[in-house]
């Protein structure tokens, strides 16, 4: 395993099994089940605690549903594989999504379980402090980034149309594309109600899970009528 990977996740591991196994895609793990399906488990608890700790004490008059929020996106699939970019993870990723590390991109999900299972290996190797001096490091910026959580677009679009007594959203599955290891999803959301007409109460995005498909048309949806309330 690369020395040079090492030093850059700053922990030098005295079994280097547990490095290779967090590194090794279930695609690849084989019959003896030698991926990082396991340390995955364990990892996302780990860096779900380190960072919910730290976010306790970056907001201090959050209450309890703005920092769920907080937790939320800086644990979600996309801010892990932003994370496997930073220190080259797909460069040692196993999978049989291909050799090169561009192929591995196209998968977000299994960077994301990547560095999950990294995290978990650290802990296991180095214990509680490696693994938190690891996560403090990557997400530290994060954390006190964004001053107001995230918003919710989902949640938002059904508070428009119940306080103007319409409706609840419906969301539509226009389809999916791409391989099994990195699906596209399109969804088209809909709010049917008075002025509503045409095209004006809906909206369509793509993405990697029909959750972000969801989230992407909502918003998309939200900004047109807030700008055009009936």
């Amino acid at each position: 395993m690369s020395a040079e990977f090492e030093t850059l996740i700053g922990h030098r591991f005295s079994d280097p099994s547990l490095l290779a196994r967090a590194l090794t895609h279930a695609s690849a793990g084989g019959r003896a089940k030698s991926d990082n399906e396991r340390l995955e488990f364990l990892g996302d608890r780990i860096l779900g605690m380190v960072i919910a700790e730290a976010l306790f004490r970056a907001f201090p008059k959050d209450d309890e549903g703005a920092l769920t929020k907080r937790l939320v996106q800086l644990v979600k699939a996309d801010a892990l594989a932003e994370i496997a970019g930073e220190i080259g993870l797909a460069a040692l990723l196993r999978t049989d999504f291909g050799d090169s590390a561009t192929a591995k991109r196209s998968s977000p999900a299994a960077l994301a379980d990547a560095v999950e299972a990294l995290i978990a290996a650290l802990y296991l190797d180095g214990g509680l402090e490696v693994a938190r001096r690891f996560i403090e490091r990557q997400w530290g910026q994060r954390v006190t980034s964004a001053p107001m959580p995230p918003r919710d677009t989902k949640t938002a679009l059904q508070e428009w149309a119940l306080a103007r007594a319409m409706p609840l959203p419906r969301y539509e599955v226009l389809g999916r594309e791409g391989p099994d290891h990195a699906p596209i999803f399109t969804v088209r959301v809909t709010v049917e109600g008075k002025g509503l007409t045409g095209d004006k109460g809906s909206a369509a995005a793509s993405g990697a899970s029909k959750k972000l498909a969801e989230q992407v048309a909502a918003g998309l949806l939200l900004q047109r009528l807030e700008g055009e309330a009936p």
